[in-house]
């Protein structure tokens, strides 16, 4: 009997400095606060932002939440995020920005098994974020 499960809710990841990559994720994903950050003793413990219908949650490293992947590190993040437009206006959009195209635009397939493409960039700590443009 399948399970209840819908769509992933949010991504969380940690990052080595977490106002860096919001200011980042602002200028290169139109990304928004989308609330105010959770503190730990006065300093930003995490920041969740919103990417189009995605939510990112920010870990500061060593933010001494315990509730994380054992392994989890600045730079572990691969994350594939839906383009809504033609491939070339995400590639025009990231040359643009002056952010470095690691690879693409490449022929992909998503989630539900429809083609598509896409190009592939990293933020400040080297996590891979994959913009896929669906067919």
């Amino acid at each position: 009997m399948p399970q209840p499960v819908g769509q992933i809710d949010h991504v969380a990841y940690p990052v080595n400095d977490v106002e860096k990559t919001v200011v980042f994720l602002e200028r290169v994903l139109d990304a928004r606060r989308d609330r105010e950050p959770y503190r730990i003793d006065g300093r930003v413990a995490v920041q969740q932002l919103r990417v189009g219908d995605a939510m990112l949650s920010l870990h500061q490293r060593g933010n001494g939440i315990a509730l994380v992947a054992p392994q989890a590190a600045p730079g572990c993040a691969d994350i594939c995020l839906v383009w809504t437009a033609p491939i070339e206006s995400a590639v025009a959009h990231l040359q643009a920005a002056a952010v470095e195209i690691v690879e693409g635009p490449v022929d992909r397939r998503s989630a539900n098994g429809a083609s598509g493409q896409s190009v592939y960039f990293r933020d400040p700590d080297g996590n891979l974020f994959e913009l896929m443009s669906v067919e």
